[in-house]
């Protein structure tokens, strides 16, 4: 069967990006799964110190405050209105001031935080005064943190109830495994999104919000294409029964361009709506929620890669279908044949039969009885014959 599969087989590209776009790669992800897991332990432990020592910088609507739309058509500018806070006793520091646009005109979105009846009138009128405007076009917003706090329960029920959903569902597609998998990588990928606007001190808003259930959706769908190559492969190898990292491994190269790509289109329009949407229109709501999406498709691509599959390969070790399979990974050409053929090349034929003859060479040597010609002679007649590629099986009739 090797031999067949080789037959029409195209010529290996030369360069990497090459191998890269022709699915010619012969990466050995499980062999590199401790880079991955050393990265996203760093990055769960920073987020943990993070949160617990600066938290999350929440906006107006989790901490509740006032909001002032001041026009800004007489040239009234964003230094202005801190240059009013200051005036009044007011800190800047964690105000938010935003310049904006729509459809009656420029404005400047001065937002603080809760503040008495009194002071906030006497502000309004300060803008007033400052922007050259009347009183009454300035658009005053009292915002409750209750408001902020029913988001945040709603949002988290909606979390609890999407991960129990999604678990029973890859459970009965596929198995409770790639369902634990998944569902950790979801989890890894939600924290490590709300660690970096932790760290960065990143404003949290409804939209952010909103992006970090969008999340999920995206994390899980780069997962599953992982997952359903990888219940292909089962089947495909299953009578040559090759190790278990040999089928995450051939099966992450056989999808790194579609992920990629996939990854690619997906990005380019985010980074868009934070480029166009938000810096040269001046909508700062598109780029609440496109930094989020933008954090989390990184992320999502990552965990897809060195989260779920490598735990998969770990949590298969479980399986007794799967024991007894404790050759070494295929690596290098002889992976190569497996990503391209769809079956074991001749060169891990000759890989394990090579391995195996040095482990029983190894047994002889540590025996305390020294091995005679006779048993020498049998050992290498059996190392011969499981170095030989394999014939092609003849098709039953049916």
């Amino acid at each position: 069967m090797s031999d067949l599969a080789t037959i029409d087989r195209p010529a290996i590209a030369k360069t990497r990006i090459g191998r890269l776009f022709e699915g010619q790669t012969s990466l050995d992800f499980i062999g590199h799964r401790k880079v991955g897991i050393w990265i996203s332990s760093v990055l769960l432990v920073l987020t943990v110190i993070s949160l617990f020592a600066q938290g999350l910088n929440l906006g107006i609507d989790f901490e509740g405050g006032v909001s002032w739309d001041v026009p800004a058509n007489n040239g009234f500018t964003v230094d202005e209105a801190g240059a009013v806070l200051s005036d009044n006793g007011i800190s800047t520091e964690g105000a938010r001031l935003q310049s904006r646009s729509s459809d009656s005109g420029d404005f400047i979105k001065v937002q603080v935080g809760v503040q008495a009846e009194e002071v906030g009138a006497l502000l309004r009128q300060a803008f007033a005064e400052a922007a050259q405007v009347d009183v009454n076009d300035i658009n005053e917003n009292l915002v409750s943190s209750s408001w902020g706090s029913d988001i945040t329960n709603k949002a988290l029920r909606a979390l609890v109830i999407f991960i129990f959903v999604v678990g029973i569902f890859i459970s009965f597609r596929f198995e409770w495994r790639m369902a634990f998998a998944a569902i950790v990588a979801m989890v890894h990928d939600v924290l490590i999104s709300v660690g970096i606007y932790s760290i960065l001190q990143f404003i949290v808003t409804p939209p952010t919000v909103i992006a970090f259930l969008t999340i999920l959706g995206y994390s899980l769908y780069d997962t599953i294409v992982v997952f359903d190559r990888v219940k292909e492969n089962e089947a495909r190898f299953a009578a040559q029964k090759p190790p278990y990292d040999d089928i995450v491994n051939v099966s992450m190269n056989q999808v790194l361009m579609r992920s990629l790509n996939t990854s690619f289109s997906s990005i380019v329009p985010v980074i868009s709506l934070l480029l166009i949407g938000a810096g040269v229109m001046g909508q700062s709501t598109l780029a609440e929620f496109a930094l989020a999406l933008l954090i989390g498709m990184l992320t999502g691509a990552y965990s897809s890669i060195f989260v779920a599959a490598p735990l998969l390969a770990v949590l298969k070790k479980s399986d007794r279908s799967w024991d007894g399979r404790n050759i070494q990974r295929a690596v290098g050409e002889a992976l190569r044949e497996m990503v391209m053929g769809g079956v074991i090349g001749s060169r891990r034929t000759r890989a394990v039969a090579a391995g195996q003859a040095d482990a029983r060479g190894s047994a002889n040597r540590g025996s305390s009885k020294p091995a005679t010609s006779a048993q020498g002679g049998e050992a290498a007649q059996v190392a011969a014959v499981l170095s030989h590629p394999p014939r092609p099986r003849k098709k039953k009739r049916r």
